[in-house]
């Protein structure tokens, strides 16, 4: 519409000319002609003069713009809607068409996949006596672990076995001793010995000279273990290779291995010790508790 009016608009223009022209001819022959020009219309815009602005040719163009957009918008929306129908339409063919049991099982199978538990990589394997790596099959594995404050009493464990501990309900205040024997790895005897309150040294002593040749023997502390520790106990232990009994003090944590009858390695770990120190304690009154572990081998006698 718009270039047909713009079109009409122009040859009116072009009319008028001529007829301008012509009567400008007949006036100087003398053949005067009046010539009433006709109005014009620029497409639907209405009637204008026969030299209407251009910007009035431009009106219909616009208004056709407007149309053209509003006519895709509405083909669009059409054309989402028959999709959507479309779709659902195949949903339902295809869900009539397909088995229950076989869409029961694709969905289960769906809903199982998030299931599935992640693969981790797997725990590692416990050792005896909690040791990070484990001993060679020719040797017994250990650990001594001291006590620590009032709640965390003292521990001996040999080849997975906790020969003193608070489950086995034999250990105490004082110095914890038990007798390995050492070709056959089974406990000979275990007691604890107060130091606090009592006269218990001279009975220590006894346990110890009482242990037989080829024995272990592991010693640990818990609460104080030197108050009433005399003097011939420490050379007695002194003689066996510790090298920190004389220097025992009030609730020093003190873990101790020994050999009667042979020698142990020398790359061995065989003795610990922590002094109560206020500025350092880790429990109120109490130092942290200290441990030592390792393997030691079967073939020493």
């Amino acid at each position: 519409p718009a270039r047909r009016g713009c079109a009409v608009t122009a040859a009116g223009g072009e009319r008028r000319r001529e007829e301008e022209e012509e009567e400008q001819r007949g006036t100087a022959t003398g053949r005067g002609r009046v010539v009433h020009p006709r109005p014009e219309r620029c497409g639907r815009g209405g009637t204008v003069s026969s030299s209407p602005p251009a910007f009035l040719c431009l009106v219909p163009s616009v208004c056709s713009f407007t149309r053209l957009s509003a006519a895709c918008d509405f083909v669009k929306l059409s054309g989402l809607l028959l999709a959507s129908l479309f779709a659902w339409y195949l949903g339902y063919i295809f869900a009539a068409h397909v088995p229950q049991e076989s869409l029961s099982t694709s969905i289960a199978y769906l809903q199982d996949i998030g299931k599935k538990p992640v693969l981790k990589a797997p725990l590692p394997k416990r050792q005896k006596c909690d040791h990070w790596s484990p001993c060679s099959p020719g040797s017994y594995a250990y650990r001594v672990l001291s006590g620590g404050g009032k709640e965390k009493l003292a521990k001996i464990c040999f080849e997975d076995e906790l020969l003193i501990s608070e489950e086995k309900g034999n250990v105490g205040r004082g110095i914890n001793i038990a007798i390995v024997n050492y070709e056959t790895g089974e406990l000979t005897s275990a007691n604890f010995f107060d130091m606090w309150e009592g006269d218990h040294s001279e009975e220590m002593v006894a346990f110890i000279e009482n242990a037989p040749q080829g024995s272990l023997l592991f010693m640990v502390t818990h609460d104080d273990g030197s108050a009433r520790l005399k003097s011939n106990a420490k050379k007695l232990v002194e003689a066996l290779g510790s090298k920190e009994i004389q220097n025992m003090k009030f609730r020093s944590s003190w873990v101790f291995i020994a050999a009667k009858g042979f020698k142990l390695p020398d790359d061995i770990e065989r003795e610990k010790i922590n002094h109560s120190d206020s500025k350092k304690n880790r429990y109120n009154g109490w130092p942290a508790e200290i441990q030592i572990e390792g393997c030691i081998p079967r073939n020493l006698m």
